[in-house]
């Protein structure tokens, strides 16, 4: 095989490699880049999780086999390079430690050269770099995959559902909302207003209701998501819409697909979800009566004595005391809500063991002139409740659209936008009132009220001072109130989308496209392996990159030197080997200045030639530039 076969096939072998390695470092980055985010099966990924050392250890060592290969094939062809250069023509002692020192993968350090010390330096610094870029392009890391997601749930805003909900309405003989409270809640109306108003002043606010889990509230929303969705029962015949009682909620959501549907989306570690939804809420502003403000008529004066028993045993019930609360309506429209308490045989209550905190629901405007936007709640407290003077509270309930977090068997909700009621949802604000009248009854007991346990307990429980010395300033009762109601309004909108959306409600439970409301969003799955890092991963590659390119030429350079000096079998030298470096120098009876300051920096510029005296090339020698005889005097080299 002739020389120049053989330099050509070794060069070809490293250029070929060299190209491999890089090839697959930009293949591996084109992959992520081109499909965002890649990741391996449930079962790896997994694996990975829990061994997390291992996975370090095994990609450290892959990134130091490839860095230590291309610094290996780098090195291989710049001495390979340089030895023809020396051999073409002559370079000054200087460049020659230089190439020494890129041929070892180390720099030298000589301000007077500054050109040859950055040079080095920079290579030094990109063969350091190699095994750190290895390292950053393969290392999997945790990150949250983002998948689209689009459907539908009922829309409550139009004009079809007020339709349908009036058509409900009248099924259940319900005719006058003012004068017919109906019963379609159960506690858990009662518990939502409990957390929405704790959690305000710092108290746990997590409200359970058909099997999901709120977040203080659930803002008017039923689940989006499956997984989220709480119960799976199948409801019967007569437990749908306004007779929900619980029950499997239909949800319509599905993935988008992505424009690279080949790719493999894992299941992952856990799935977190932001859906934009269609929500409701309140917005309750409760304020005192003022004595001034007679629009708000509030007779509390009409109660006697209906049962009396002085006889009656210990733990039973020796009087009752019926109250005939009135509220006026608007347009001088009084109303009357009819309460029993529990008193002794003589009429009179326990200011300290009993409570009574009545409240009457104005359900249509304060006047004639003005629109069905809002109601009034007018309220006081008695006994043990006195706490509360006679107060008013307006309601005026909002259309929100929310995001909605799914999280960790959590929903949380967040308002993004909101609208006020228009005339065309009449019908929904009817029946929020009267859900709101049915809790304001149903509340108060014979001996105490859950909304003014409510509102006593959380004071007691985030101040401290009693509720009792606190008579004249009550910011924090009022706001403890507005969002109680406000946590009813929030829960009586979910009640009502779940018994319209349940399993059942419709023929083949499908809702009809002119009552729905498109539901978008997106899923975060949880995972191991690589998401596009542009900027982090482009410098990874970088030194991978310049070392190629630096290989390539000199591979090159040296298949080109060969190709002309076609003159056979050749042994080799080794300009990093410290023995064929002095061998050289021996032969050619190189003579330099001594090792003092200006000796060295004289030396550095003494040109040299590597000279082959024979065929094979086993004689070998530096020779000073236009030197015959190799020896350069100390006069000569001044």
């Amino acid at each position: 095989m002739s020389r120049v076969t053989s330099h050509f096939l070794r060069h070809t072998a490293i250029i070929s490699s060299q190209v491999i390695i890089l090839a697959f470092g930009y293949g591996f980055l084109g992959a992520v880049l081109y499909c965002d985010y890649l990741a391996p099966s449930d079962r790896v990924g997994t694996l990975w999780r829990h061994h997390p050392a291992e996975v370090t250890m095994v990609v450290t060592l892959i990134a130091t086999v490839l860095s230590v290969i291309t610094a290996t094939l780098f090195t291989i062809s710049i001495k390979e390079a340089l030895r023809h250069w020396m051999s073409q023509q002559a370079i000054s002692l200087v460049q020659l430690s230089a190439g020494v020192a890129l041929a070892k993968g180390s720099a030298i350090l000589r301000h007077k050269h500054w050109r040859l010390t950055t040079l080095t330096l920079f290579v030094f610094g990109v063969l350091r770099l190699l095994t750190a870029g290895w390292t950053t392009l393969l290392t999997p890391t945790y990150f949250l995959w983002p998948i689209q997601m689009q459907g539908s749930e009922l829309d409550i805003t139009g004009t079809a559902f007020s339709t349908l909900l009036s058509g409900e309405l009248q099924k259940q003989g319900i005719t006058d909302i003012q004068d017919n409270a109906f019963e379609v809640l159960d506690i858990g109306g009662m518990l939502s207003g409990v957390s929405a108003a704790g959690y305000t002043y710092g108290l746990p606010g997590t409200f359970n209701f058909n099997g999901a889990k709120y977040n203080v509230s659930t803002q008017g929303i039923v689940p989006a998501i499956e997984d989220y969705s709480g119960s799976d029962g199948v409801p019967g015949a007569n437990e749908t819409r306004l007779g929900f009682s619980g029950g499997n909620v239909t949800v319509n959501t599905r993935l988008v697909p992505g424009k690279h549907t080949s790719v493999h989306i894992p299941q992952g570690f856990n799935r977190n979800y932001s859906m934009l939804q269609q929500g409701l809420t309140a917005d309750v502003n409760c304020r005192a009566i003022d004595s001034s403000q007679t629009q708000y008529l509030w007779d509390t004066n009409n109660s006697y004595v209906i049962y009396a028993n002085a006889a009656a045993p210990n733990n039973s019930i020796t009087g009752l005391r019926l109250w005939n609360i009135t509220a006026s309506c608007g347009a001088n429209t009084p109303t009357t809500q009819e309460y029993v308490t529990m008193v002794d045989a003589s009429g009179n209550a326990s200011l300290s063991g009993s409570g009574f905190l009545p409240s009457v629901v104005c359900p249509g405007p304060a006047n004639f002139n003005q629109t069905y936007t809002s109601f009034i709640i007018h309220s006081q407290g008695f006994y043990k409740y006195r706490f509360l003077d006679a107060t008013v509270c307006e309601v005026t309930p909002l259309l929100t659209t929310v995001r909605a977090n799914y999280s960790n068997d959590l929903i949380s909700s967040e308002v993004i936008s909101s609208t006020p009621f228009q005339p065309e949802n009449v019908e929904i604000l009817s029946f929020i009132a009267g859900m709101v009248k049915f809790q304001s009854i149903n509340s108060q007991g014979l001996m105490s009220s859950a909304i003014g346990d409510t509102l006593y307990t959380i004071y007691s429980s985030t101040t401290n001072t009693s509720i009792d010395d606190n008579l004249g300033n009550q910011i924090q009762v009022y706001k403890e109130l507005e969002e109680y109601w406000r946590g009813v309004d929030d829960f009586s909108a979910t009640f009502l989308r779940s018994g319209f959306m349940v399993v059942g409600s419709f023929p083949n439970n499908t809702i009809p496209d002119d009552l729905l409301s498109l539901v978008n969003g997106t899923m975060y799955i949880s995972t191991i392996g690589w998401t596009r890092r542009s900027t982090t991963y482009l410098l990874a590659i970088l030194p991978i990159t310049i070392i190629t390119i630096l290989t390539f030429a000199c591979a090159l350079y040296s298949i080109l030197e060969a190709w002309k000096d076609d003159s056979g079998y050749k042994t080799t030298f080794d300009v990093s080997n410290p023995l064929h470096l002095i061998m050289a120098s021996a032969a050619g009876s190189l003579k330099l200045r001594d090792f003092n300051e200006e000796g060295i920096i004289t030396n550095e510029g003494v040109k040299v030639q590597l000279e082959e005296s024979n065929t094979n090339g086993e004689n070998k020698k530096f020779v000073i530039v236009n030197q015959p005889d190799s020896v350069a005097s100390k006069e000569e080299l001044e």
